[in-house]
């Protein structure tokens, strides 16, 4: 009989908690990956590219600025 530490996954397999982390890592990049890659056919659409054209990312940081330092002010308090 081994000594490892093992945890249970939810449906009741014996898992070793160095394969159980493995498993949540590669959940969490594929999650990421599929935002980015939403993300990216979204903003590669022509309709949302002539949408977000006129914006700018220079006005939009600029915007959120004060806001953003309020929450810092808020965050310290």
């Amino acid at each position: 009989m081994s000594m490892e530490v093992s945890t249970y996954s939810s449906n009741g397999n014996s898992m070793n908690s160095d394969a159980a982390e493995s498993r949540d890592t590669l959940y969490l990049l594929g999650g990421a990956a599929l935002i980015v890659f939403g993300a990216g056919l979204i903003l590669s659409t022509p309709v949302v590219r002539k949408m977000l054209g006129g914006v700018g990312i220079g006005n939009l940081i600029s915007a959120a600025g004060p806001d953003f330092e309020r929450y810092l002010k808020l965050r310290s308090m």
